[in-house]
């Protein structure tokens, strides 16, 4: 996610041709207990959110190395803005790059507060975000990306406290960045704990992933996973089965380690918008994406939803109404007969920060162009909700197209997506 990420990815994974299915299978059965990760009682009201992306200071704070009280001010307009736009959640990245915007006993400080990675920034801003959404009547989700180390990959760059420096056959290069490996069980329990640290310390009201599990594809690049699939892999018919198997595994076992830490707490995730094509899987969406979730992120989204492994449900669809490799017409449909009868809610990730952009598709020179997503979605009683990416044009808005979705939709107030009867 963010301005590197959603921007890059979405238009290039729709630009290429569909890609080449791969042999694959099943992952193994890891459900567990029916019910879905979170709290027994049902969800009520409606999703209206907005991403806070701090990644490369995409949304906050709006440079490095700002003073507490700058950096707080900011944080604060932005939630107060979310109110302003009728509002209820706020899902805010807390651990953008294995680093923490928190007192993290794990990882270091996040350089995109101070500047330099394990720099204390004179404050807690995942506490003051938790305490002043709260105190706005705004849910506060707790955004963590999982396996991203670094946007480069110079591994000398990093805090010399850093567990990717402590630990360096943990990480992987791979398309100029650093990740963690996945395939290593190792691996996947030390972010677990990291990320279930700001469970314990704060009464988040969610966890939420977005949608890097595996990294995107890059062309001529291959991730070196070699020792691990040797080591790790020997149960599964080929790699893509072993991986799938890998980013369940940290979906189950964070799923499991909210509802012990902080039962309520709810755990939702963001993927990319499309799992599969039809032309690959009969049961895919009617898409002809260059990049699909399950073959090339190794993320199996629609059997988490199916099968009720999380909360909510929030996939990027990210393009227009009638943009013909992934209509939003087609895509939010598809998303709501995975969910129907699951328990996962359904919420519709919606592209804000393409609105009134020249280089976008005609469509999103209409500031209406979202508001009819939300009119749309109306008809599909699973659509629980919308998340608006990200907080910077929630705030100033430069093509109205937020305004308009306020006043077509969003006059009078919504209940938050869940009653708070958790601790």
């Amino acid at each position: 996610m963010g301005r590197v990420s959603r921007r890059v990815f979405a238009t290039a994974a729709l630009s290429a041709l569909a890609a080449t299915p791969r042999a694959s299978a099943a992952p193994r059965d890891l459900s567990g207990a029916p019910g879905g990760p979170g709290r027994g009682g049902a969800a009520t009201g409606e999703m209206r959110g907005m991403w806070v992306a701090t990644v490369t200071n995409r949304d906050w704070p709006s440079r490095p190395g700002l003073g507490a009280d700058r950096q707080r001010a900011e944080l604060l307009a932005h939630l107060d803005a979310a109110v302003r736009a009728g509002l209820n959640t706020v899902v805010f990245q807390v651990r953008p790059t294995a680093d923490a915007l928190w007192p993290s006993p794990h990882e270091p400080w996040s350089q995109y507060l101070t500047g330099t990675q394990g720099r204390d920034p004179g404050w807690d801003p995942l506490g003051t975000a938790v305490e002043e959404a709260h105190a706005r009547g705004l849910e506060l989700h707790a955004w963590f990306n999982p396996y991203r180390v670094a946007m480069h990959a110079d591994p000398a760059r990093l805090a010399a406290s850093h567990p990717a420096r402590r630990n360096p056959g943990w990480v992987v290069p791979y398309g100029g960045r650093l990740y963690y490996n996945p395939g290593l069980p190792e691996v996947r329990a030390f972010v677990r704990e990291a990320m279930l640290d700001a469970v314990r310390r704060y009464p988040v009201d969610a966890v939420h992933f977005d949608d890097y599990f595996y990294p995107y594809p890059v062309a001529g690049q291959t991730f070196d996973d070699d020792l691990a699939h040797d080591t790790h892999g020997g149960d599964f018919p080929d790699r893509a089965a072993w991986r799938r198997d890998n980013v369940d595994r940290l979906v189950r076992e964070t799923a499991a380690g909210i509802r012990e830490i902080r039962p309520g707490t709810r755990f939702g995730i963001s993927p990319f918008g499309v799992w599969r094509n039809a032309d690959v899987d009969a049961r895919g969406s009617d898409t002809s994406a260059g990049v699909q979730t399950y073959d090339d992120l190794h993320a199996d989204t629609r059997r988490w939803a199916r099968e009720n492994w999380i909360d909510y449900i929030c996939p990027q669809l990210y393009w227009n109404i009638g943009f013909a490799a992934a209509d939003y017409a087609k895509l939010l449909p598809w998303w709501a007969e995975v969910v129907r009868g699951s328990g996962t809610l359904l919420y519709a990730g919606e592209a804000l920060y393409k609105a009134g952009d020249p280089a976008q598709p005609a469509a999103w020179r209409d500031p209406a162009e979202l508001s009819r997503h939300l009119t749309l979605a109306a008809r599909y009683p699973e659509a629980r909700g919308h998340v608006f990416f990200a907080a910077r044009e929630v705030t100033a808005d430069p093509a109205g197209a937020m305004a308009r979705v306020t006043a077509d939709h969003y006059r009078r107030p919504a209940r938050v997506p869940r009653h708070r009867d958790g601790p």
